[in-house]
């Protein structure tokens, strides 16, 4: 019943500032380009018999942007995505994305429409404070802003930046700092992520909601630089009790810049999975003719469970995969 009202509480607010929901397809050429999303696979059979792949989409991205760039301003989309390899207590295979987007709008304004969406289901359900795992979060007291050099330095003392000039990091000097084990193997991106998890994360949305922003430039995925530090990107990440709840971006409309980030992150998949997922050609077309956006993907199902007080994601879902 929560999740209703949730859902429904989240459509009145989109529809009280103008914004348009869209409904798109689940069906994708691509699925997305990113080294660990793991997508589910199918063959879309024509009237002659002849096979194509596709793939369900990880996330409404790739076609929100399409209409972006067709001339969308404010749109946003309230459907399920699907990700291979992925079950725990805040994992599931298939799950609930409420997804949006401002054109010519900064992405702190997206950064405060998130804030206030998580505050709207806390009070939708009548929670007062979330409780998970023995941690507390008042979603309704001001948020901590945090950049993710500043959380390495606190956490894991880390001086993230000097192992990053512009786009490129040195492996070499993030392992000579890192607090945690790694592999001879790992490169600067693992060695990043095991610090993320395992010191940074944890304190994270602690008593109150955590804004997580300025990734490096290297982990920006479809954000853009900051213009005030190549080093650092536009992407933020929203936790409350420690639980990732949202990851947005100023999106990056460089289209060659796009194809250059897809085609190494496809080159790490195949290094390590033995797989590759195709690029979207009209989703780079769409981009060189997008206009300035930011935007937004939030795991409906993770909130719903913080505001409803339960202990796993597939309690909140009307029929989990088995």
């Amino acid at each position: 019943m929560a999740r209703n009202k949730i859902i429904a509480a989240c459509r009145a607010w989109f529809a009280e500032r103008d914004f348009l929901e869209v409904d798109t397809p689940a069906l994708q050429v691509s699925p997305g380009n990113e080294a660990h999303l793991h997508a589910f696979k199918t063959t879309l059979i024509g009237n002659d018999g002849a096979g194509t792949d596709r793939y369900l989409h990880t996330s409404p991205e790739f076609a929100c942007k399409k209409l972006l760039a067709a001339g969308e301003k404010r749109i946003f989309n309230l459907g399920h995505v699907f990700r291979n390899r992925e079950r725990t207590l805040t994992h599931a295979p298939e799950f609930t994305m409420l997804e949006w987007y401002r054109v010519q709008e900064d992405y702190r304004v997206i950064i405060e429409d998130t804030l206030a969406l998580v505050r709207l289901a806390a009070s939708t359900a009548h929670q007062n404070q979330f409780n998970w795992r023995m941690r507390l979060c008042d979603p309704f007291v001001e948020a901590e802003w945090l950049s993710v050099a500043d959380t390495f330095q606190k956490f894991a003392g880390v001086d993230l930046l000097s192992t990053l000039t512009n786009n490129q990091s040195n492996r070499d000097a993030l392992a000579a700092q890192s607090p945690v084990t790694f592999q001879a193997s790992e490169s600067w991106s693992d060695i990043f992520s095991r610090i993320l998890v395992e010191k940074v994360e944890p304190n994270l949305g602690n008593g109150r909601i955590t804004v997580l922003y300025e990734y490096p430039s290297c982990e920006a995925a479809l954000a853009r630089t900051c213009a005030h530090d190549s080093r650092v990107a536009e992407r933020f990440e929203l936790y409350a009790c420690g639980v990732e709840l949202a990851n947005g971006f100023g999106e990056l409309t460089d289209a060659v810049e796009q194809r250059r980030r897809f085609e190494d992150e496809m080159a790490i998949k195949q290094k390590l999975y033995g797989e590759r997922y195709p690029i979207d050609e009209e989703l780079l077309e769409a981009l060189a003719m997008m206009p300035d956006a930011s935007g937004v993907a939030l795991g409906l199902d993770r909130l719903i469970m913080l505001a409803a007080g339960a202990t796993r994601i597939d309690q909140v879902q009307w029929g989990p995969v088995g």
